[in-house]
């Protein structure tokens, strides 16, 4: 009589958890590696537009007078003496720096100048020809949509992004040793520069994955706001325990008093000056003029009191024709330091997401954070290449030392 003597199953030694999460943290990032490359590449580039754009025009470097800096109407004025037949869109300035202003009808010029904040002198021009584009601005597209058509490029990047949240959460739980030594310490917070390329590349991704964490998952859960609706949403709903968040609703100027109190250019001086009278700390402006072609079409101002930063930002709005002011967004449109918590939060998350919230250091954090980003898909890549190209050992060299066998074994389960 035999007795059953069945192999007791050897225990796995890493948990389901751990496994799942191993599992998560390849594939989708196998998945999604290439487009989180680009969209990281692309953001080192854009989050210092501003100092880049001011060393190489440095000729757009207006220091800061005490005088008063041009009004809408004088900026149309200005820029009608160079093309009287092209309409002003909207200008912009910010201290220390000349105006921007677009020109074109309905929102689609292709010509910018550059005007002195306090003379109305042209500084300088440029003219695009249709589907021309900037460098900048052929970065901002790669990083929002891939350089694709807006409704493929967009999710893409959208849910690219949401997976690599998870990607990074579950690379936290595979960076975490199973027991802390000294050994352990050193291999998860230290380079080991000396050793192989194959040592120092899963250093790469192990040791500056955990410490860029926090830094990629700030921009990563900030970045979906602009894209992802019910995160968006959710994400609101969250920080304001359960309030929803307002919806904008689309001013519009009444046509019908069209033409009975103000010409197009006093209503943009007078819109300005009430808003300047509100807001005396401004230290730069958006003028969004009316759409000459839309007599429904309203004025829009932003104001912003911090040089380099957009979080405490105040934005009207104007009936073009009464100068009735409409009434200003609960979240986006209040003054910073009157608004609740959550609207606060919502406030601050594009600072958040370029790290200007911090001035400069911010910066450099996010350019460096995105920096290594960009990396992990490539180490991670190149860790699981490695991994996929080890040969098998021979069946006759197994089946002669049974002892390598084992230690065959061994090895596979441990990595």
């Amino acid at each position: 009589m035999t007795s059953n003597t069945n192999p007791k199953k050897k225990k796995h030694p890493r948990s389901l958890f751990y496994r799942i999460s191993a599992w998560l943290h390849l594939w989708l990032g196998l998945v999604t590696g290439i487009v989180m490359v680009i969209v990281c590449v692309t953001g080192c580039l854009y989050v210092f537009i501003d100092e880049i754009q001011s060393v190489l025009n440095p000729e757009t470097n207006i220091a800061r007078q005490d005088k008063p800096v041009l009004t809408p109407s004088q900026i149309s004025n200005a820029a009608a003496k160079i093309y009287p037949d092209k309409k002003v869109s909207y200008a912009t300035y910010r201290q220390g720096k000349a105006i921007t202003v677009g020109l074109g009808e309905g929102r689609s010029g292709n010509t910018t100048l550059y005007i002195h904040p306090y003379t109305g002198q042209l500084i300088k021009q440029e003219l695009k020809e249709k589907g021309e584009t900037d460098f900048f601005s052929f970065v901002l597209s790669g990083h929002r949509f891939l350089w694709m058509p807006y409704q493929i490029g967009r999710p893409i990047v959208n849910y690219s992004t949401l997976i690599f949240v998870i990607i990074l959460i579950s690379g936290i739980v595979l960076w975490w040793p199973k027991k802390w030594t000294k050994n352990t310490r050193e291999r998860s917070f230290q380079i080991k520069w000396g050793a192989s390329f194959k040592r120092v590349n899963y250093d790469f991704h192990n040791v500056l994955g955990f410490y860029s964490l926090l830094v990629l998952l700030a921009i990563a859960l900030t970045g979906m706001v602009y894209g992802i609706e019910w995160y968006s949403k959710g994400l609101y709903w969250v920080t304001s325990a359960g309030q929803s968040l307002p919806d904008y609703k689309d001013a519009k100027s009444d046509s019908l008093q069209a033409n009975k109190f103000y010409t197009s250019a006093a209503a943009m001086d007078l819109a300005w000056k009430k808003v300047i009278t509100k807001t005396p700390e401004a230290r730069g402006f958006y003028y969004g003029y009316p759409d000459t072609t839309d007599a429904k079409s309203t004025i829009n101002i932003y104001i912003y009191p911090t040089v380099g930063k957009y979080y405490d930002n105040m934005s009207f709005a104007f009936d073009r024709h009464t100068l009735k002011e409409f009434p200003a967004h609960p979240v986006y449109d209040v003054k910073f330091s009157e608004a609740a918590l959550p609207a606060k939060i919502r406030k601050m998350n594009y600072d958040i997401h370029v790290g200007s919230i911090l001035g400069l250091p911010g910066k450099i954090l996010a350019f460096f954070g995105a920096l290594i980003g960009a990396s992990l898909p490539i180490t991670g890549f190149i860790i699981w290449w490695g991994k996929r190209k080890k040969k098998p050992k021979k069946p006759g060299t197994a089946a002669a030392k049974p002892v390598a066998k084992k230690t065959v074994v061994v090895e596979e389960s441990i990595t």
